[in-house]
């Protein structure tokens, strides 16, 4: 693989990094989503959509930007080096694609412009308190009734629920049939009646994760993706893209360049730990691991490219982009010391007299690591992603 860019790709690179440079808010840069405000978080989206960059991996008849592989991994790593906010992807890698792929042409001309412009919030209905890792044992039932549906059950770690807009969600429609012959794919005001979202606080005193309760909600037939009882099939499409989207490896790159710059600065009896040969071994393995996963991403996005969709292949990102993710945080937490140790959820802003003592760097750290131990189970467990690999990729 060819990974040198022409003259041309060199100056789209130009032309992205002096775009960022230039137009993403400044007043985002010091703030990490848990302290954004719902219009905060949709900002730098909004300000993509009006140059037509906000989704480079849908079709171009779609909004798309019709780059080519190349443009989107400059893209991407561009926006990791700026460390811009990473944008919703409910709505634009999963949901969209679902909607143009299996939706009918009044479903595109509804949903799809607010999904591009960041107009409508989406969430994810899909997890629920008995149906997590085994989402076909999924026990939310809706029951067509004339024109409408009737949806009844509820659902749990709905990511920032308390903004959306729009719901899409899975939902029994068979009550005889097997667990994946049974399951309807719909999408759903937020502001229907019956519809209660109550929020799951986490230790840290965050509101990322909620409860969705479904009682009675009437929901029109026209917002059924596809055909009845084919939802696991859009499910699984779904997944797909999002498991992709999981690995994360631009990012993952500027948390190891961040990484070195702290334990290039830590001292171990006057040596900086980065110059310890265990630690410095740790950062290494870490990295021979992203640049294996990288490439893979990259062979992905090829097939891609050529109109294949994203495969069981992706849980390989899935299970290697969090594995990196959760190793680097916690090396992170390990070479910022006891200053980990501090709870300091605004960073080290300062409000009245409170004191966070230590490196700048080291605010969070502890709250990030712990909040990365999430990743191994979103998007399916990685369990269950070895599963996948072993019967689909492997034939086993």
């Amino acid at each position: 693989m060819d990974m040198s860019f022409s003259p041309e790709e060199m100056a789209f690179r130009d032309e992205v990094r002096k775009f960022i440079a230039d137009n993403y808010p400044e007043e985002l840069r010091a703030k990490g989503r848990g302290d954004m405000t719902k219009e905060e978080i949709l900002m730098w989206h909004k300000i993509l959509a009006k140059k037509g960059w906000a989704a480079p991996h849908w079709p171009v008849e779609y909004g798309g930007t019709g780059w080519t592989i190349t443009q989107r991994y400059i893209w991407n790593e561009e926006c990791a080096r700026a460390e811009t906010t990473p944008l919703l992807p409910f709505g634009l890698s999963m949901v969209g694609p679902v909607i143009f792929t299996y939706g009918n042409e009044e479903q595109k001309k509804r949903f799809l412009p607010g999904i591009l412009a960041g107009e409508d919030w989406w969430c994810q209905g899909y997890s629920e308190p008995g149906a997590g890792s085994d989402l076909a044992s999924l026990r939310t039932k809706a029951v067509r009734e004339g024109d409408h549906y009737i949806i009844n059950g509820s659902k749990t770690w709905t990511t920032l629920a308390q903004h959306a807009d729009w719901m899409f969600c899975l939902a029994k429609t068979d009550p005889d049939a097997k667990a994946q012959d049974a399951i309807s794919f719909f999408l759903i005001d937020m502001n229907t009646p019956g519809i209660t979202v109550r929020p799951i606080i986490t230790m840290d005193g965050g509101h990322e994760v909620n409860e969705v309760f479904l009682e009675d909600v009437k929901v029109p037939a026209e917002n059924l993706i596809g055909e009845e009882n084919k939802g696991w099939t859009y499910a699984k499409f779904l997944l797909g893209n999002e498991r992709s989207g999981i690995a994360g490896v631009a990012r993952s790159k500027k948390a190891i360049e961040r990484l070195k710059n702290i334990a290039g600065s830590e001292l171990v009896d006057g040596t900086p730990l980065l110059d310890q040969e265990d630690f410095a071994t740790k950062i290494a393995e870490v990295e021979v691991d992203l640049t294996a996963l990288e490439f893979t991403e990259l062979r992905t996005l090829a097939a891609e490219s050529k109109g294949q969709g994203p495969g069981p292949e992706s849980s390989i990102l899935k299970i290697k982009g969090t594995e990196i993710q959760q190793r680097i945080t916690e090396l992170t937490l390990e070479a910022v010391g006891n200053y980990g140790f501090v709870y300091a959820p605004h960073g080290h802003e300062r409000t009245g007299n409170e004191y966070v003592p230590g490196p700048e760097y080291a605010a969070g750290q502890s709250q990030n690591y712990f909040n990365m131990r999430k990743t191994a189970i979103y998007g399916g467990s990685n369990e269950i992603q070895h599963n996948i690999i072993a019967k689909m990729v492997l034939g086993l």
